[in-house]
């Protein structure tokens, strides 16, 4: 996979860069900046290489239609409070604005292109629309670097098709996120744990499946964590259950059995009579749910099982929280994981999505881990050893 190495003197040149900028907005106000932040060492580099860098991104699900709420202007603005320079800002991706704003790019400057998702073409599965669309984001540049690691597992014209239009490398986000996945599935210092949570099951079968044969305990808590325990014959009140998996969890369970992967399940689970702040919450054995309560995070002995196996460990993956964690209530299991990788001595890889949000909800740096995704689907679709159509394409240029 070529990197920016491979694209020569850039200084003059405008450099397309795709960024995953899909933050949290409550209002107008980023509730979470961690992937901006991570896009900036790419960035950075290239304007200090004299590059007149030209940033497209998305934000969130417009499916094709100019929403204002998921403008990118408040990130634009943002991302230069945080490298303490103006970035310019096109209030469209492709048309006169986007043009006048790369044409007047300086060397070293940015710009940002309006959200590349209101365009139906970004994401329909027409291959000719997405390629027309890709050519015009093409003709706002001359070079082309891929550095959303979070929409690399999507088949998207600003992600794929675009690399057919420019010489293309991968940016140092993207090629970090690759390194630590293949250390992951290739050698991974043992003992090796992962820690997967979550809602629901279904959402990590193919993961599961896969890290059977490559680590050595798998913790399981968050609201999948009751399919399993369904599976082994526990009434688990109305917590969330995924009936049709129960035969697949089985069939999971046994298959590590046999290869010698360990399943870890809650011992104790924190419930409550419903899912609000002020509901009253309690602690009960993880056979002992009531019919009218539902489980909500894990307990305090299952969250001390957990943490120690994660410190007694030199590989530890995580993706998903361990309850419901933006409730106090329903925090402290989630928080307890955190707090144990940041203990271990070893690599401890937090797997993106709600797990990256989770750790910096409860209070935790950045860097008191070994490495954060900024894409929890993109990871989990490398670790189950599915191709990632954005890598793909990168090894083809």
């Amino acid at each position: 996979m070529k990197s920016i190495d491979h694209l020569g003197e850039v200084r003059g040149k405008t450099v397309l860069v795709r960024t995953d900028m899909n933050v949290p907005l409550d209002g107008s106000t980023i509730t979470d900046d961690g992937r901006i932040r991570a896009a900036i060492p790419t960035i950075q580099r290239l304007v200090d290489d004299g590059a007149r860098v030209l940033i497209v991104a998305h934000l969130g699900r417009p499916k094709g239609q100019r929403d204002p709420a998921l403008s990118l202007r408040p990130v634009a603005e943002r991302l230069g409070e945080l490298m303490s320079t103006t970035v310019r800002f096109a209030g469209d991706t492709v048309d006169e604005e986007a043009r006048r704003t790369a044409g007047a790019l300086g060397d070293g400057e940015i710009g940002m292109l309006e959200n590349v998702r209101f365009h139906r073409a970004e994401t329909c599965d027409d291959d000719d629309e997405r390629d027309e669309f890709a050519s015009r984001l093409a003709a706002l540049a001359n070079l082309f670097v891929s550095d959303g690691f979070g929409v690399v597992h999507r088949t998207q014209a600003s992600v794929v098709d675009i690399t057919r239009h420019l010489p293309s490398v991968a940016g140092d986000l993207v090629r970090s996120e690759v390194a630590v996945l293949h250390q992951l599935t290739s050698q991974p210092e043992r003992p090796y744990t992962v820690v997967l949570g979550g809602s629901k099951v279904s959402d990590k079968l193919g993961v599961i499946e896969r890290l059977i044969t490559r680590a050595d305990t798998i913790l399981i808590g968050g609201g999948m964590a009751f399919t399993f325990l369904a599976a082994r014959g526990y009434e688990v009140g109305t917590s969330m259950v995924e009936r049709d998996q129960v035969g697949t969890v089985e069939e999971y369970v046994r298959r590590a059995a046999e290869k010698g992967t360990r399943f870890v399940l809650p011992d104790d689970v924190v419930i409550a009579p419903r899912l609000a702040a002020d509901a009253p919450a309690g602690l009960v054995s993880a056979d002992r749910i009531p019919n009218d309560q539902m489980g909500l995070d894990i307990g305090a002995d299952t969250a001390q099982t957990f943490a120690d196996h994660i410190r007694d460990s030199r590989t530890v993956f995580w993706n998903g929280p361990m309850g419901v964690f933006e409730l106090p209530a329903f925090a402290e299991g989630t928080r307890r994981i955190a707090e144990a990788l940041t203990q271990m001595h070893g690599l401890s890889v937090v797997g993106g999505g709600d797990s990256a949000a989770a750790v910096r909800t409860l209070g935790y740096d950045d860097t008191q881990f070994g490495h954060i995704s900024t894409g929890g689907g993109a990871s989990l679709e490398y670790l189950e050893g599915r191709t990632l159509p954005g890598l793909a394409v990168l090894e083809d240029t």
